[in-house]
C-alpha cells in the first residue's frame, strides 16, 4: 500500500522546508503553516515519490515537496484523479513543471526532472496527515 514517508511545510518564501510528523490539510487552501497554501489555488500541495528521488540520487524534501510518498507512482497521476491521504481528500490538478530553482540544487537537474517533478493537488476535504498514513487512489 502507498504511504506518506515525509511531510514538509515552507514557513516562508526561500526558507528551508520544515519537516513534521503530522500536519493539517485545510480544505481549498493547502497545508496549515505553509506559505504555498492559497485559497482557491491549483498548487496547494506538491507530491513527489521516493522512488523518483532515489533514481536521481536526491534527498527527501530537496524538491520542496509537501508530501514524499512511497509506493505511489506520482508522475503517472492524471489531473482530476482523487487521492485519500490520511484523513484528507486531494484532487490532482497538474504535473509540476521543474523551475529554475532546480539548477541551484544540481546543474542539469531541471532537465532531469522533466516529467518527474511530481504532482500538484488541491485539498477537497481537510484533515490530519501523519507520516506512515496510507494513500489510496480513488476510482
Amino acid at each position: 500500500m502507498a504511504e506518506i514517508l515525509h511531510l514538509y511545510t515552507a514557513p516562508g518564501r526561500g526558507q528551508p522546508m520544515r519537516e513534521a510528523e503530522e500536519v493539517r490539510a485545510v480544505a481549498n487552501s493547502g497545508l496549515e503553516g505553509c506559505v504555498h497554501a492559497r485559497p482557491g489555488g491549483k498548487r496547494q500541495v506538491l507530491l513527489v515519490d521516493r522512488e523518483t528521488l532515489d533514481e536521481l540520487g536526491l534527498a527527501a524534501g530537496i524538491l520542496r515537496e509537501n508530501i514524499t510518498t512511497k509506493g505511489l507512482p506520482v508522475n503517472e497521476l492524471e489531473p482530476g484523479e482523487k487521492l485519500r491521504i490520511g484523513e484528507a481528500l486531494l484532487e490532482v490538478t497538474m504535473a509540476c513543471t521543474p523551475c529554475a530553482q532546480m539548477e541551484g540544487i544540481r546543474g542539469g537537474l531541471r532537465q532531469e526532472l522533466r516529467g518527474r517533478r511530481g504532482a500538484l493537488c488541491r485539498v477537497l476535504r481537510g484533515g490530519t496527515l501523519r507520516q506512515g498514513d496510507g494513500i489510496e487512489r480513488l476510482p
